[in-house]
């Protein structure tokens, strides 16, 4: 079996890809399936430290996803499996709406439609989020809830949904889409994602630096670690086609929690002069977008299915310092 994974340098990617690495196999329609190569695309290349990057079985291609030979290129393998992460974060698809279209919306078509043309309907696992809900929402998603996002990525992940769900409504691809929380605690430097605070207003902190948090305490969040949004990935993609029926779109189950309460939490977790460290300065931009995203879900689908939500929010602070945490916890002697 042959995997490929778009967006493979990015957190999620790697992780996915180390992984299913030390899995070595999946099970795909009801028969386990060794994985004899796993390519790993981006736009840049991933973390050289990284041990799973000296695999025999890997193959690491950096491009442009907007070019159409790239990705004719990528599928010329025909991959059993399809992981498409690669995307335009939030805040800067909202700036830059020229750039969010390109990758979103256009590339994803194009790669769509490579698989159209290859006739091997690969398993095709698609991450939307959060942000495809906005407007007038009830107080808790349930799964017949109505996308109206109100951001351009979150238009932009919609559009993605539809396609696929055509897609695998005429048998061009087996999709499954997963509207991911937002995921936290995410290693390394912020990126341009409206969201890139919840992470930072914990691992900066731990590691003995100022963060700023730029939305009120009382904001909600529906959240996940890495390792579980890991988890749902793989989950996913071994689901049976007619386990997910004509709607392929699932939201994940998470954990509804304020920002005043991670930070309490990293309080409980450090101690007080940890969270000291996060400085309160409201930013409207990123505020009016993160307040558009809803914070409650009844992920019933999801749940049936076999999806799960991390335990508790002590449990994401723990998944990073067990898992990405560079060095001891910076606490003043």
């Amino acid at each position: 079996m042959h995997i490929l994974i778009t967006g493979g340098a990015g957190l999620l990617g790697s992780k996915l890809a180390r992984q299913l690495l030390e899995r070595g196999s999946l099970e795909l329609d009801g028969t386990r399936r060794e994985i004899i190569s796993l390519t790993l695309f981006d736009r840049a290349e991933p973390n050289s430290g990284e041990s799973f990057l000296e695999d025999s079985r890997l193959k690491v291609v950096s491009g442009d996803l907007t070019n159409a030979e790239t990705i004719r290129s990528l599928l010329k393998a025909a991959p059993d499996v399809i992981f498409h992460l690669a995307a335009v974060v939030s805040g800067e698809a909202e700036k830059n709406f020229e750039l969010g279209m390109a990758v979103n919306i256009d590339a994803t078509r194009t790669l769509l439609e490579t698989c159209r043309a290859s006739g091997t309907t690969p398993h095709f696992v698609f991450t939307s989020s959060v942000a495809v809900y906005g407007g007038e929402l009830p107080d808790v998603i349930q799964d017949d809830t109505a996308l109206n996002p109100q951001s351009s990525y979150g238009m932009q992940k919609a559009v993605g949904e539809l396609l696929v769900n055509d897609y695998s409504r005429r048998g061009f691809i087996d999709g499954r889409v997963l509207r991911l929380p937002t995921v936290v605690v995410r290693p390394g430097q912020p990126n341009a994602a409206t969201s890139s605070f919840a992470s930072s207003i914990i691992r900066e902190p731990l590691q003995g630096a100022q963060a700023v948090c730029p939305v009120s305490a009382e904001t909600r969040m529906w959240i996940m670690s890495p390792r579980q949004a890991v988890e749902s990935l793989i989950h996913a993609a071994q689901l049976r086609a007619d386990d997910l029926g004509t709607n392929r779109s699932l939201a994940l189950p998470g954990l509804s929690v304020s920002v005043g309460e991670m930070v309490s939490e990293l309080a409980e977790v450090a101690g007080q002069e940890v969270a000291g460290r996060v400085r309160w300065e409201t930013d409207p931009f990123i505020e009016r977008i993160v307040g558009s995203w809803p914070a409650q879900f009844a992920p019933r689908r999801a749940s049936k299915l076999g999806f799960k939500a991390d335990k508790s929010l002590r449990d994401l602070i723990e998944i990073f310092i067990q898992d990405d945490m560079q060095g001891p916890l910076k606490v003043e002697a």
